[in-house]
């Protein structure tokens, strides 16, 4: 089970960390709800970061709930996914979605991404 946990070492911690992956990401997914950032990491696993603004998630209880729901379907996406540093950018009504939709959506997404990825990794 320790496999499916989200420590540290599965996070984006510092700015310097966030400001590499913002600065020049080859991968970008997006949707109405949400933007994905990623770039590889070099390492054997891969690290999220998770922006929801107050600006576009006003309750705290919202803004929890969908960082909760990220990091979960983060876990059960996690072997699909290339190692990479990826940041999760919420955006104005995805607090409005039930929790099982927030699911359906980010797995969908988590899906593009790996896709993405692995047409990036062929190529070279």
């Amino acid at each position: 089970m320790a496999e499916a946990a989200f420590g540290r070492d599965k996070r984006l911690l510092t700015a310097r960390d966030y400001a590499a992956v913002f600065k020049n990401p080859p991968f970008r997914i997006s949707d109405r709800y949400m933007l994905l950032l990623a770039r590889p990491n070099g390492l054997e696993y891969s690290r999220l970061g998770c922006v929801v603004a107050k600006k576009n998630v006003r309750g705290a209880v919202g803004r929890n709930r969908i960082k909760r729901v990220v990091r979960d379907t983060f876990r059960r996406q996690q072997q699909l996914l290339m190692p990479m540093d990826i940041v999760f950018i919420a955006h104005k009504g995805l607090d409005h979605l039930v929790p099982q939709a927030q699911t359906q959506c980010l797995q969908k997404n988590w899906q593009r991404l790996a896709r993405r990825a692995d047409q990036v990794g062929e190529q070279k």
